[in-house]
C-alpha cells in the first residue's frame, strides 16, 4: 500500500499543527473554564450590517463578483482609509478583496519572495507571516528580530543590523501594529524612523493594520504616511464590526505590486462571497464610527485586567491597542510557558495562551485575550490570584 503522506509538499511534515488551536480544543474540554485565549471580539455584528447582508442575499447578488472585488466594497474601503488614516489608493487599480487578512498575508508572501529573499519579522508576534513563509517554501529565510528588551518595538538600529548583516537578500519586513499579541502600537515618529531605514531600498514593508480601529490612547499610525511606494497595507472588517466570520479583508498597494498580488488572489480564490462583499461595503461606507462604544468597552476590560494582573505578580506591557496583554510569569511559579497554560487550566480552569507560541521574546510569557465579558475578567482574576497563593514557591 502506497503511503501518500510521503509524496506531499516538502516542508509540511515538519510545520507545526497550530498550538493556539490544539490548546483552546483542550481548553474546551473543562468544565466552567474561562478563556482569555479567543482572538475575535465578543460583540454583535451592528444591525445595519446584518441588513446589507440579507438584502444582498434577497436581492440576489447571488453570482460571482469581479476578483479583485466589487467596486463598491473598493472605493467605500479606499474612502475609509482615506477619511480615518489619510492613506490614499485608488479603488480602481490599487485595491484588493481578500478572504480575511490571512489570505492577504498568504498572497503578499507568494508574490513578493523569492527563494533566497530574506524576510524580517519583529517578534514575539502572530505566526502566521512566518508559517507561510515556510509553507511557500522557496527557501525564503525568516530572520526573526527579538523586542522583548525594547518594550516589544522594532528598533531602527535592530533594523539596521539586520540589513548590514544580510544585505541586499532583505526584501520584506513584516509590521503589525498595534500588535498581536502583545497590544503595544508604534507612534508615527517611530514609524517614520523604520521607514527611513529600508526607504529607496527594494524592500516590501508588509504592514497588517487589522486593529487599526482600536487603539486607546492616541490616533492610529501607518508606515504609509512616510513609505506609501514601498508599504502593502492590509486591514478589513474583522475586528473593528466584529465581523470574523464574514471573511473580509483588504489589502492596498502602489498599481504594479498589487497587480502581482492579485495573480496570486485569483488562482487561489478567484473572488469573495457576494454578499459578504456587500455587507462590508456597508460596514465602511455606513459605519465609520461603530467601533466607538466597542473600543470604549474593551479600554474599560485592559484596565481591569491589566491592574488585576499587575496586582497579582505579573509584568505586563501596557496595551496601546488591539485586545491582548501580554504578562510575564511571575518567578516562583513554572516558567516554562507552555506547560504553565496546562496547569493553569487544570488546576484553575483559566485558560491563556502561551508566549512561545509568538516566536522569539516570548519564552516565559503568557497572552490574555480581553474579548470576554468583564464578569469573567473579574472571576478569572480571582482564579488566577488562588492559583498564584497556592503554587507560587
Amino acid at each position: 500500500m502506497v503511503n501518500l503522506i510521503n509524496y506531499t509538499k516538502k516542508g509540511l511534515a515538519d510545520l507545526p499543527s497550530n498550538p493556539i488551536l490544539k490548546f483552546s480544543d483542550y481548553a474546551s474540554k473543562i468544565p466552567d473554564v474561562i478563556k482569555f485565549t479567543l482572538g475575535e471580539p465578543d460583540f454583535d455584528t451592528p444591525e445595519h450590517i446584518k441588513q446589507a447582508t440579507i438584502k444582498s442575499v434577497t436581492d440576489n447578488h447571488s453570482h460571482y463578483a469581479p476578483s479583485n472585488g466589487t467596486i463598491g466594497l473598493r472605493k467605500a474601503a479606499a474612502n475609509f482609509l482615506a477619511e480615518k488614516y489619510g492613506q490614499k489608493y485608488d479603488p480602481e487599480t490599487e485595491v484588493l478583496v481578500t478572504t480575511g487578512v490571512s489570505e492577504s498575508i498568504f498572497d503578499t508572501v507568494l508574490a513578493c519572495l523569492n527563494q533566497g529573499d530574506v524576510m524580517v519579522v519583529p517578534t514575539p508576534v502572530f505566526p502566521l507571516y512566518m508559517s507561510d513563509a515556510n509553507i511557500i517554501n522557496k527557501g525564503v529565510e525568516i530572520v526573526k528580530v527579538d523586542t522583548s528588551d525594547d518594550g516589544f518595538k522594532l528598533t531602527p538600529e535592530k533594523l539596521q543590523a539586520v540589513l548590514d548583516q544580510y544585505g541586499e537578500r532583505v526584501r520584506m519586513l513584516v509590521m503589525n501594529y498595534p500588535t498581536n499579541p502583545t497590544g503595544v502600537t508604534y507612534t508615527q515618529d517611530e514609524l517614520d524612523a523604520l521607514a527611513d531605514v529600508i526607504r529607496d531600498k527594494p524592500i516590501f514593508a508588509l504592514c497588517d493594520e487589522i486593529y487599526s480601529e482600536l487603539c486607546y490612547d492616541g490616533p492610529h499610525a501607518s508606515m504609509e504616511k512616510s513609505l506609501h511606494d514601498q508599504v502593502i497595507v492590509m486591514n478589513g472588517v474583522s475586528k473593528a464590526w466584529a465581523m470574523t466570520g464574514y471573511r473580509i479583508g483588504i489589502v492596498c498597494a502602489p498599481k504594479g505590486v498589487l497587480e502581482q498580488i492579485a495573480k496570486v488572489h485569483q488562482a487561489i480564490v478567484t473572488t469573495e462571497p457576494t454578499p459578504m462583499q456587500d455587507a462590508a461595503e456597508e460596514a465602511f461606507k455606513n459605519g465609520m464610527d461603530d467601533s466607538k462604544p466597542m473600543k470604549e468597552e474593551f479600554q474599560k476590560r485592559r484596565d481591569a485586567l491589566y491592574k488585576g494582573l499587575t496586582e497579582i505578580g505579573f509584568e505586563c506591557a501596557k496595551p496601546e491597542g488591539a485586545f491582548y496583554i501580554f504578562a510575564k510569569i511571575p518567578e516562583g511559579l513554572e516558567q516554562d510557558d507552555n506547560k504553565f497554560i496546562y496547569d493553569l487550566v487544570d488546576k484553575a480552569h483559566v485558560a491563556v495562551t502561551s508566549g512561545s507560541c509568538f516566536a522569539k521574546g516570548g519564552e516565559g510569557y503568557i497572552r490574555f485575550s480581553y474579548a470576554v465579558a468583564m464578569a469573567e475578567i473579574e472571576e478569572g482574576l480571582k482564579r488566577i490570584a488562588k492559583y498564584v497563593e497556592e503554587y507560587k514557591k
